[in-house]
């Protein structure tokens, strides 16, 4: 079980949302009355600083959006714990272990005391039956998260060969 459902939900704050609209690259490209449908399927989760939102290796329940505070993204290798990233308000976490039906590869912690915006696989799922147009949409989102992502790591990763090989 996810760390998540222990938490206490909340019904979403439509208001406090629409101030960062514009960050949240998860809705990017829906129209108005597609928000207006898809936000009585979020919710919200508070999480004090330190907290576990989720744990590596566990099974993905929810893709979240942070909305205020910071999380980080932390994953033990041989006993050793080593931080990945950090979001920030409007960047989303979790969801490409949703679309993959894969277990989360790092464990999310709460740098600070931190509101997020949720969305269950269960509700993402429904989309897909009540309305194809904004499944889709939040589906390319996703993908095009995750490829700004691997784009991200591909250079981390080929600045490391390059310093490993005196830059050859």
């Amino acid at each position: 079980m996810d760390v998540s459902e222990q938490q206490r939900q909340f019904p979403l704050d439509v208001d406090r949302v629409t101030g960062i609209l514009n960050q949240i690259s998860l809705l990017g490209g829906l129209t108005d009355e597609q928000l207006r449908r898809i936000f009585p399927l979020l919710g919200s989760s508070r999480h004090e600083k330190g907290s576990v939102i989720f744990e590596q290796g566990g099974r993905p329940t929810h893709i979240y959006i942070v909305q205020s505070g910071r999380i980080k993204m932390v994953v033990e290798v041989d006993g050793t714990a080593m931080e990945l990233i950090e979001f920030g308000t409007g960047q989303c976490f979790g969801e490409t272990s949703v679309i993959g039906i894969q277990p989360h590869s790092a464990t999310a912690l709460a740098v600070e005391d931190t509101e997020l915006i949720i969305l269950s696989r269960d509700a993402l799922h429904s989309l897909y039956k009540t309305d194809k147009d904004i499944f889709g949409m939040v589906v390319l989102n996703i993908a095009r998260e995750a490829c700004r992502r691997l784009y991200h790591t591909d250079e981390i990763l080929l600045h490391y060969a390059l310093s490993r090989n005196g830059g050859r």
